[in-house]
């Protein structure tokens, strides 16, 4: 019989693992003052927060204020929708030629995975301002920047899931002589359309999201009224348009879940 020893709860770090350790609290602590963090205010925030909502409650539900808001938010509805659309269209061709091993070479492949690396980096909310910018305020620019950034969330990972799928169906069309393109259209896109659907509807979510707050730099939508609101210290008003793109929001998640759920049941 050998002496049973419970284990050490940490191993010993180096002094590497311990130097690495420090820095990574230094930064934390560094980013924390950077950000203004102050004890004092969140001691502060929840009286006023609760000021604040005292004075928001009730939303203001009058009639006219509904319809107004309720034709804001369709509208937000259609930039995200169109614009959604519209980048999911776009990044089928953008992903095929970013995929690696499909079409382009990794040459090609590179580039155009730096491009929606690029988009991606910039906020949604910075695209906008470049579209009021180059086509005017209203709705049209915030289309053309949900556009844009759905082609860099949905063309990486379109060209992510056509690189996952099961190389056998590929491999033996291209033994039997077949073109790369016809390999492509046959077997790599046939097998990842349903990843296709299920990342074009979370693509769908985050546009709904995003064209929410494009209104508070001109790009139509719901989001000049909550910027209205707070500016005019319209507190019931404000308060009813975030219940609004909560609901909304949510809704929309939803309904992208039961998809989403349908597909992938259908699929097995």
């Amino acid at each position: 019989m050998t002496d049973m020893q419970m284990p050490d709860r940490f191993d010993r770090p180096s002094a590497i693992s311990f130097l690495g350790y420090a820095a990574a609290v230094v930064i934390i602590l560094w980013s924390f003052a950077g950000a203004g963090f102050s004890i004092d205010k969140v001691v502060s925030a929840p009286p006023r927060f609760a000021d604040f909502m005292d004075r928001a409650f009730p939303p203001n539900m009058a009639p006219d204020v509904l319809a107004r808001l309720g034709g804001k938010m369709v509208e937000t509805l259609q930039i995200a929708l169109a614009g959604a659309v519209i980048g999911v269209i776009l990044s089928l061709p953008i992903a095929l030629l970013a995929a690696r091993g499909l079409i382009a070479g990794p040459v090609v492949n590179q580039i155009l995975r730096n491009v929606l690396g690029f988009i991606r980096a910039v906020p949604d909310i910075a695209w906008a301002l470049v579209f009021v910018v180059a086509v005017g305020l209203g709705p049209f620019a915030g289309m053309l920047a949900i556009a844009v950034d759905t082609i860099g969330f949905c063309g990486r990972f379109f060209a992510d899931d056509m690189e996952a799928v099961e190389k056998g169906p590929s491999e033996s069309l291209t033994a039997t002589g077949a073109r790369r393109l016809d390999v492509v259209a046959c077997a790599t896109i046939p097998a990842a359309a349903p990843a296709f659907v299920s990342t074009s509807l979370f693509a769908l979510e985050k546009a709904v999201r995003s064209s929410t707050i494009l209104g508070l730099v001109g790009a139509g939508g719901i989001g000049i009224e909550l910027k209205v609101g707070f500016d005019l210290f319209d507190y019931p008003t404000a308060m009813t348009v975030i219940l609004m793109i909560a609901v909304v929001v949510i809704g929309i998640e939803q309904l992208s879940g039961w998809v989403r759920t349908k597909i992938i049941g259908e699929q097995r």
